[in-house]
């Protein structure tokens, strides 16, 4: 609340035609339709009162004046007089709640504006201890069955639309917070911690051995020797001519020719043995070089050294810059595209699996269970570790407003009812004075 620092008139929204006196603290507020429909009502309230009030004296004075000619008006002057009391006591009761009576400053008057903070704390435990309970608020939550309204919800029309529009706005907020700079630097921080700083070679051979060890590699095998085959067949003017071209200058041209047929013909026929037997000795050693390779790449230092050196020539500190600055930009931007986009696959898929979520939560009896205990113990957990905070919220505030606008606040809020006490006070003090003045008339004649 905002407080001038200049004085200023402020309104009493009870009796508009009254200006207040200058040099209040408190800003004057512009009051609400229902507020100032309140201070209407509570005009009119204090109006009847104290024109029942004004009717009691002027009954009084008359039935006091004619009581001698007309015995019989001592009774009325009795329920008169009785009223008159019970109107000013009432009203000195409700004003004193707001305000000094009159303006005099009485002991134990002026309530509210004075003990305003004690009001305040005094509510705030009042909602701490039974409201804000762990056991209240869990039973509420069970009886209210959130998890199978939720589920109504979304698997309904509009929810999982309504979630998915909520999503990516969600989405779209974190990106326009984030800033790329730091996300890559994250990025990369993680990719030195959980990709460069363990040695590759270990965990590269036993992941090898185990391919190895099932065969996997077969496959691999045999596609490079069918194209190695296949080459060698297309090409036997190549290996001639290599053969050609290595052999002394002396040797004639037509010798050349029959021993480059000759290394093309067994060339050819090697190749197309290794293809052909699944155990040929070309293969066991492959497998047995590959075999002693995960193993160096897990034991032998040197291996395990070389590993490192080709991680190292391979990603680079550029190159990880690269990596996180691509990966960070390639993600964005399909997200930021797919939410965008109410037809995509993504958004498409997440609004089957929020309907298909809240159809469960509906019909699977289990799953709502859990759901709802989840949300008690979250909402238990919440209570009991922040009750306090949340009741503070009600004694901070209230210590916070000025003492005569929380007065008029309260007033409004309840001021017409207290009104009600005065007319029944006047009623009352009518009915009362006339049976202690019949009573005594009665007994002492």
């Amino acid at each position: 609340m905002q407080v001038n620092s200049e004085p200023i008139t402020r309104q009493d929204p009870t009796r508009p035609d009254v200006p207040a006196q200058r040099g209040a603290a408190v800003v004057g507020h512009q009051l609400s339709a229902g507020d100032a429909e309140k201070a209407a009502a509570l005009r009119k309230m204090k109006l009847l009162a104290l024109g029942l009030l004004i009717a009691m004296a002027v009954i009084f004075v008359f039935a006091f004046a004619f009581q001698k000619e007309y015995p019989w008006l001592q009774y009325v002057r009795a329920a008169a007089e009785g009223g008159m009391v019970g109107a000013l006591a009432d009203w000195f009761a409700v004003t004193a709640l707001f305000k000094y009576p009159m303006g005099i400053k009485i002991p134990h008057t002026a309530i509210i504006p004075r003990r305003k903070d004690q009001i305040g704390a005094s509510l705030g435990e009042f909602v701490e201890t039974n409201f804000l309970s762990e056991q209240v608020v869990q039973d509420k939550l069970a009886s209210v069955n959130v998890a199978r309204k939720a589920g109504q919800w979304l698997a309904g029309p509009g929810g999982a639309e309504r979630v998915a529009k909520e999503g990516a706005a969600v989405i779209r907020g974190a990106f326009k917070v984030l800033n790329d700079d730091d996300v890559q630097a994250v990025i990369e921080g993680m990719v030195r911690k959980h990709l460069l700083a363990p040695p590759w070679g270990p965990p590269v051979g036993r992941m090898a051995e185990r391919i190895f060890a099932d065969g996997h590699h077969h496959k691999l095998v045999d596609l490079l020797v069918d194209r190695a085959a296949d080459w060698v067949d297309d090409n036997h003017e190549t290996v001639s001519r290599l053969v050609s071209d290595r052999s002394p200058a002396w040797v004639p041209q037509f010798v050349d020719g029959l021993v480059g047929d000759k290394v093309y013909v067994e060339i050819l026929k090697f190749t197309r043995a290794v293809q052909a037997d699944p155990n040929h000795q070309v293969r066991q050693q492959i497998d047995k070089y590959l075999t002693d390779l995960a193993q160096d790449l897990q034991h032998d230092p040197v291996m395990i050294a070389r590993a490192e050196d080709i991680k190292a020539q391979v990603l680079g500190d550029p190159e990880v810059r690269e990596l996180a600055s691509r990966t960070w930009g390639t993600v964005k931007s399909a997200l930021l595209s797919a939410v965008d986009d109410p037809d995509s696959e993504l958004t498409v898929r997440f609004k089957a699996a929020v309907r298909d979520f809240g159809s469960r939560l509906v019909n699977d009896a289990e799953l709502a269970g859990k759901v709802n205990a989840w949300i008690g113990d979250a909402a238990g957990y919440l209570v009991r570790t922040y009750r306090s905070d949340i009741a503070g919220v009600i004694t901070d505030t209230v210590a916070r407003w000025d003492a005569e606008e929380t007065s008029q606040k309260i007033e409004l809020q309840v001021g017409k009812d207290l009104q009600f006490i005065r007319i029944n006070g006047t009623v009352v003090g009518s009915l009362a004075g006339l049976a202690i003045f019949s009573a005594a008339h009665l007994v002492f004649g």
